[in-house]
């Protein structure tokens, strides 16, 4: 029974241990640029296995040193509501439950940009419903202590575009050879086109994917809403 017990309180602990963790981390982030993420170690150690020439490129800069076009062109593509809702998209995350469920395992996630900020800075790739009640519970604590521009900075500073490439700026100077301020809006909407699959997009440039998405995003950025 004791041995039951143990085995039944210890992934507790460990959660509980892992969220104080990331509890004093959200909280030095309001404030704090990250040198690294959990994503990016991760990354950048799968890359020294199959691509050991490639070496990370990630920038920081400053929310008024990125195009607003940029801002906008990720919010289209990635999460409409970003700037009214409390983390998390409920009917996005019902469709995405559903879909699981009907293919068996877990495989949409229907994130939010909060979401997937916090899988960027503390979480590994694993899918279950173990790893998403870590990153439920983590993006309710960043959304409680910092405030929306704060998290959209991180976001767009620490995202992936390619590979070894991280960042608003990194992405910027590669693709276009200009500043992250510079960008006008079809680079903008290229570059948050290449969000959802960075890496197959820089394996295949001309994917006809990437122009469609392009597109789509160029005529929904205009109506996107900015965090205040």
């Amino acid at each position: 029974m004791k041995y039951f017990a143990y085995l039944l309180l210890t992934p507790l602990f460990l959660l509980l241990a892992f969220n104080m963790y990331a509890y004093g981390s959200i909280i030095g982030l309001r404030t704090l640029s990250p040198s690294s993420t959990a994503f990016m170690n991760t990354r950048m150690a799968q890359l020294a296995e199959r691509k050991p020439e490639v070496k990370r490129d990630y920038r920081w800069v400053d929310y008024q040193d990125i195009s607003p076009h940029l801002k906008k062109a990720l919010i289209a593509s990635e999460d409409a509501r970003f700037a009214v809702h409390g983390g998390f998209d409920w009917e996005g995350i019902r469709q995405a439950a559903r879909r699981n469920r009907a293919q068996g395992e877990i495989r949409a996630g229907g994130s939010t940009i909060s979401q997937q900020l916090v899988k960027n800075l503390f979480l590994n790739e694993e899918r279950s419903y173990w790893r998403k009640a870590e990153e439920a519970a983590l993006t309710a604590i960043l959304e409680a202590t910092t405030d929306k521009t704060r998290i959209y900075t991180l976001y767009l500073n620490v995202i992936e575009w390619g590979y070894g490439i991280y960042g608003a700026e990194a992405a910027a100077q590669h693709f276009y050879g200009v500043s992250a301020k510079e960008l006008n809006p079809r680079q903008a909407a290229a570059l948050a086109a290449r969000v959802s699959a960075p890496l197959r997009y820089a394996d295949q440039p001309d994917d006809p994917r990437l122009r469609r998405k392009t597109e789509i995003i160029l005529k929904r950025m205009n109506s996107a809403k900015l965090p205040e």
